[in-house]
């Protein structure tokens, strides 16, 4: 890493032929950009440091939505600064001068990249850095952050301008030296800029005239039975009444403790990556309530149509270990991937999400379906935030991701005890903790629990009937959906009348 005040000069261009009145001007073009400073703006900088002091969360969270990184600064030190205002929010500690500044001490030049040799390793981190006149400088320009998002367009910018010319440099460069195929070359500079041009936020407004045309195709597909409809769920009346679950979408799917969303969840994205026809869609799941193999289990039993007490007692017979054998081979090969890690924050659940949309991408292939179980489970950005308040942060930030990646998210969510006390099925605002994921959401499913049951536990023993209700769908209609629930595969089937 650089010194704290001062980072890059302007990178050098290679020099080229001589000979010719264009290499001439060439010549005279790369003496004029000598010496030039790469573009950055210290004050915006500062600025934007001052609002993450003032306001970490909300601020952090649209330079995270922006994609901004603390390499995007200029100034090493404004680097540094904000890699350890992320790290006191991952941290959960309170953002202030003194939290700051503490945490600053407690580190030395050594333990920044790059500076294990350094002649200043064994200084104190803080005061290489200005000590608190640094910090009073910053936290004294601004009193609001009501500005916070024009300063962060200008840091941005700058970031993306110095990124362009270090890759313009290196491909001079490259011209001058490549000595391998040109079209490996060509594409390999044509994915360094589309990289750089991803990170960009693009401009979301288009004009009516084909929004209407687009709406008009669609007319026209689904009279002609063309249109795509969305991931089937496996149950019939269900995707009769939704379509299957559609790109953009948050689905909260949400019910008592001991109901079986996880079961009915995980049933859906069985279905999605080993469907009965058609291409199977790759399936993420985000588990924070159970390990992968529990889960992994779950499926196994109910695919292999094997009863999981009996697994668990180990009394299956050889017709039920060959099931299960043969299952594990199918399951193996199905476009699945579980993350179990136990405390995870919307930010971290939203990378990760990304990055397994651009690792799909590189075998051409996309996410189709995301489900997370469950969202009270996610680690809200502040522990001093009331946690109504971080719920509703989760629930917009869910429903950002599905328009973002542009793919179904299946959300798991607690129902608070309204129903149970008041003896009647659940509805919209039994949502627990936050009135905004009735909101945010475009399809709420709600877990009737059943009536027959009265005051019993809530999965008894046998095959049983249960209601799905419907109870929000913003482009469909809502109602009761009726399903069987077999407890020894916890597997939830499309209902026969028979039951």
């Amino acid at each position: 890493m650089d010194a704290p005040e001062d980072r890059e000069a302007a990178p050098a261009r290679p020099s080229r032929g001589r000979g010719s009145r264009s290499a001439a001007k060439a010549e005279a073009a790369d003496a004029a950009l000598a010496g030039r400073t790469v573009p950055h703006n210290a004050d915006a900088e500062e600025a934007l440091l001052a609002c993450c002091i003032i306001d970490a969360q909300q601020t952090l969270s649209l330079c995270h939505e922006r994609g901004l990184r603390p390499e995007s600064f200029y100034k090493p030190a404004h680097e540094i600064l904000f890699h350890t205002i992320e790290s006191l929010v991952r941290s959960e500690v309170g953002v202030d001068q003194i939290t700051l500044a503490n945490a600053l001490s407690g580190r030395t030049v050594g333990t920044l990249p790059g500076r294990e040799r350094d002649p200043d390793s064994a200084q104190n981190l803080f005061e290489y850095l200005g000590g608190h006149a640094l910090i009073n400088r910053i936290t004294s320009r601004i009193e609001s952050t009501i500005h916070a998002a024009h300063w962060l367009d200008i840091v941005f910018e700058k970031w993306v301008l110095r990124r362009l010319i270090r890759t313009a440099t290196d491909v001079v460069e490259g011209c001058y030296t490549n000595e391998g195929e040109l079209d490996t070359f060509i594409d390999n500079v044509e994915q360094e800029i589309f990289k750089i041009s991803q990170d960009r936020v693009s401009d979301g407004a288009i004009p009516i005239s084909k929004s209407v045309d687009d709406a008009t195709a669609l007319i026209n597909k689904i009279i002609n039975h063309e249109a795509e409809t969305g991931i089937s769920t496996g149950y019939e009346d269900l995707d009769r009444m939704t379509y299957g679950l559609h790109k953009g979408e948050m689905i909260v799917l949400a019910a008592r403790p001991s109901m079986g969303k996880t079961s009915l969840a995980m049933n859906m994205a069985e279905h999605a990556c080993i469907p009965r026809s058609g291409p199977p869609a790759s399936v993420l799941v985000f588990s924070l309530e159970m390990g992968a193999d529990q889960l992994a289990m779950r499926m196994l039993c109910r695919r292999a149509r094997v009863n999981m007490r009996r697994v668990r007692d180990g009394t299956i017979d050889k017709a039920d270990m060959l099931n299960i054998t043969t299952t594990a081979g199918e399951m193996k090969r199905a476009p699945l991937w579980i993350d179990d890690a136990g405390h995870i924050t919307i930010l971290e659940l939203r990378a990760k999400a990304r990055r397994m949309q651009s690792r799909l991408a590189r075998d051409k292939s996309r996410l189709g379906l995301i489900v997370i179980d469950y969202l009270q489970l996610i680690s809200g950005m502040g522990g001093n935030t009331p946690r109504e308040q971080q719920i509703s942060e989760i629930s917009r930030g869910l429903k950002s991701l599905a328009k973002e990646l542009e793919v179904p998210v299946l959300v798991l969510s607690q129902l608070n005890r309204e129903a149970e006390k008041e003896n009647r099925p659940p509805r919209l605002s039994d949502l627990r903790e936050s009135g905004s994921i009735e909101q945010d959401a475009d399809v709420v499913l709600l877990l009737a629990k059943d009536r027959q049951s009265g005051d019993k536990a809530s999965v008894p023993a046998g095959t049983r009937k249960v209601e799905l209700i419907i109870a929000k769908q913003r482009n469909g209609p809502v109602g009761e959906v009726n399903l069987t629930f077999v407890p020894e595969y916890t597997s939830f089937e499309n209902y026969t009348a028979s039951v």
